[in-house]
């Protein structure tokens, strides 16, 4: 396994919170924060965990915030690791005619509006004073600075959606709770069943164990500073 970071720059003992935690990604994250020992409890969340957590049940959202709350101890670190690019029936658009308004709205429900609930929900969870973190797994193909290519419409345009509404998140949060840190984050290309299939050859592709352990490097080094940001695996900003 790749060596994750000591997490020095957050109080030690709160708690850390991955939700998408039964993914390539999710697992990884969690094995990682667990080997830390910094935190207190890592809550692991997912359509399998109890309670609970569910895209497609918005009610579900607001219940396992209520259940973390039971749990007493101060939240520091909330990764949000869930994702939807393709499935049995829908791929990503090549082209305008491939648009298909299901493919479409299951994108921005699983992309967008789902994290927006997530931020809607735990973000207040995060304690007043003393560093802690918010992080949404967006995508580099969500930068529309940065699209060159075209293609893959509802992927792009939901990821650009979750960049809106983390950064509108980032500014409202970072009013009473200064020290938040409210970012979005891009993995690089992970050999996972999300994006693996569309692994280009010559491009870097990374472990599940390798890219988060990337990630939560580049969470440990961030400051409030750089709250509302987009960031890559590797620490630079990227363009909106």
């Amino acid at each position: 396994m790749s060596t994750a970071p000591a997490f020095e720059s957050f109080p030690r003992d709160g708690l850390a919170v991955v939700c998408g935690a039964t993914g390539g990604i999710g697992q990884a994250f969690v094995a990682h924060l667990q080997a830390s020992q910094q935190f207190a409890g890592v809550i692991a969340l997912s359509r399998s965990s109890s309670p609970a957590l569910d895209f497609d049940r918005p009610d579900s959202i607001a219940e396992c915030a209520s259940f973390i709350k039971t749990l007493g101890g101060e939240v520091r670190l909330i990764v949000d690791a869930t994702g939807y690019l393709h499935d049995e029936t829908f791929q990503p658009e090549k082209s305008l005619r491939h648009i298909d308004a299901d493919y479409m709205a299951k994108q921005f429900q699983i992309n967008a509006i789902g994290p927006a609930l997530l931020m809607k929900h735990f973000c207040p969870l995060l304690p007043r004073s003393g560093k802690s973190v918010f992080a949404t797994l967006s995508a580099k193909v969500g930068s529309i600075g940065d699209n060159r290519m075209g293609g893959w419409y509802g992927y792009r345009a939901a990821k650009a959606a979750l960049n809106q509404l983390l950064k509108c998140s980032a500014i409202e949060i970072g009013r009473n709770k200064r020290e938040a840190v409210c970012v979005a984050l891009h993995p690089g290309t992970v050999d996972t069943g999300l994006s693996g299939p569309f692994a280009k050859s010559g491009l870097r592709v990374q472990s599940p164990e390798e890219a988060t352990a990337n990630m939560l490097t580049v969470l440990d080094q961030l400051t409030a500073e750089s709250s509302g940001g987009f960031y890559a695996y590797d620490g630079n900003a990227l363009p909106w």
